[in-house]
């Protein structure tokens, strides 16, 4: 499929996104928008504290967000760091740590009381990991998991996988993979499908934005609420990337150069929306 480019202004739409644009301009309050964060609303970093939404990228997300009927952001990062972020953008879900927490319209913050439990067994192994891996790995405190980033020295990706794998069934806990990172976190059946399962049971179209292995799940949940038969549209946006792309890419509906290339999307969902409803302008 046709990447979108920062030059073209106006996307390209393919037949079945066509008909998910056509389904959510008929029936905005229906449909949902749901994006990861770190590759897809925010350029890569080498150091996960400075990432920060792409350019032009909140306006129009927030304006969406007005619009239909739910915004969601589904990340690895947990909720507190999600928040400034994203603090225009109203109303918004915040899933923070693959949905172990969640945040809903800037309500108080929820925490899966099945992951409670593993706080401190995340501390000891966050204290563990700063002292037995190299220097050139950057460990991240989650609260809830610890992420291991070896972005810096990509040389050390098996000592890290291999120290990961080891503390993982030392202590009970899942390993999550991803862009030059290793996650450990506990063994809660909670990822980005579930997630977004839970959240699309009441919608009649969906869209679904992300980069990385674990956006595949979420792209499957809309498979899954597809095949339930009832007209359900879905629409799996992959923003493409070197490093863990391809599995992604090749299981989307339409396929991005980058997050800068987000806010043209967008800003032409959000004007087929209002020449549907031109009443929708002054909302």
């Amino acid at each position: 499929m046709q990447p979108i480019h920062e030059r073209e202004p106006v996307p390209r739409w393919s037949s079945g996104v066509s008909t998910a644009l056509d389904a959510t301009a008929e029936q905005p309050r229906r449909a949902g928008f749901f994006f990861d964060f770190d590759g897809t609303l925010a350029p890569i970093q080498e150091d996960p504290e400075t990432v920060r939404p792409a350019p032009g990228i909140v306006e129009p997300l927030a304006r969406l967000a007005t619009l239909v009927g739910r915004v969601a952001v589904v990340s690895a990062r947990p909720v507190e760091f999600l928040r400034p972020h994203l603090a225009t953008v109203r109303p918004v879900t915040l899933h923070g740590l693959y949905g172990l927490e969640t945040s809903r319209a800037g309500d108080d913050l929820i925490t899966d009381p099945d992951a409670e439990p593993w706080i401190p067994v995340i501390a000891d192994l966050t204290a563990r990991a700063r002292t037995e891996l190299p220097a050139g790995v950057r460990v991240e405190f989650k609260r809830l998991s610890v992420a291991l980033h070896f972005r810096a020295a990509p040389e050390l990706a098996p000592q890290v996988e291999a120290w990961a794998a080891r503390e993982a069934h030392r202590l009970g806990l899942r390993v999550q993979a991803g862009r030059m990172v290793v996650e450990l976190k506990p063994p809660v059946q909670r990822d980005k499908g579930n997630v977004i399962a839970d959240e699309i049971g009441d919608l009649t179209c969906a869209w679904y934005f992300g980069d990385d292995v674990a956006d595949v799940a979420a792209f499957d949940a809309l498979t899954q609420r597809e095949k339930a038969g009832d007209g359900f549209v879905g629409v799996r946006v992959a923003v493409a990337n070197h490093e863990t792309g391809a599995a992604v890419s090749g299981a989307a509906d339409l396929v991005l150069d980058s997050p800068h290339a987000v806010p043209a999307l967008l800003a032409a969902i959000v004007a087929a929306i209002v020449g549907k409803d031109p009443g929708a302008r002054r909302a």
